[in-house]
């Protein structure tokens, strides 16, 4: 049975906009998987990590997925992967960012996965954009 989900998406590097674009895109591609909502590409400073890198854009989605939590973390890192991120310092440049905010109305604490995302509440750059989707 499918699930309504939140995510929080990211992009500081190389063509951003078609960054996010491609990532969205893919994710309505996954198996079980519907892209229900989009919010506005906002513009926002880097928080933590390396000082001068350039802005992020931002963005949250509302989807519908038969996925279990695990299937669609793996997924999203799958398409991170695609999409050509590679890992650095932590909080450094990405040319995508793909975080789960909410997965219905569970709450997950494991390693690798924790939901609701820890930190969503402290960050207006995922504030502002899940505001527009969660209605």
């Amino acid at each position: 049975m499918a699930v309504i989900c939140y995510l929080s998406l990211g992009s500081n590097l190389g063509d951003r906009r078609n960054n996010l674009k491609s990532a969205i895109q893919r994710i309505g591609l996954l198996q079980k998987t519907k892209v229900l909502k989009q919010s506005k590409f906002i513009y926002t400073n880097p928080i933590g990590g390396p000082i001068n890198q350039p802005k992020f854009l931002n963005a949250a989605l509302k989807i519908s997925t038969a996925l279990s939590p695990e299937n669609l973390l793996k997924s999203l890192k799958i398409i991170e992967k695609y999409l050509g991120r590679k890992k650095n310092i932590r909080n450094g440049p990405r040319k995508i960012d793909l975080d789960i905010l909410l997965y219905s109305d569970k709450v997950i604490r494991k390693k690798d996965l924790i939901i609701p995302h820890p930190r969503m509440f402290m960050r207006e750059f995922v504030i502002k954009p899940l505001s527009e989707v969660i209605c």
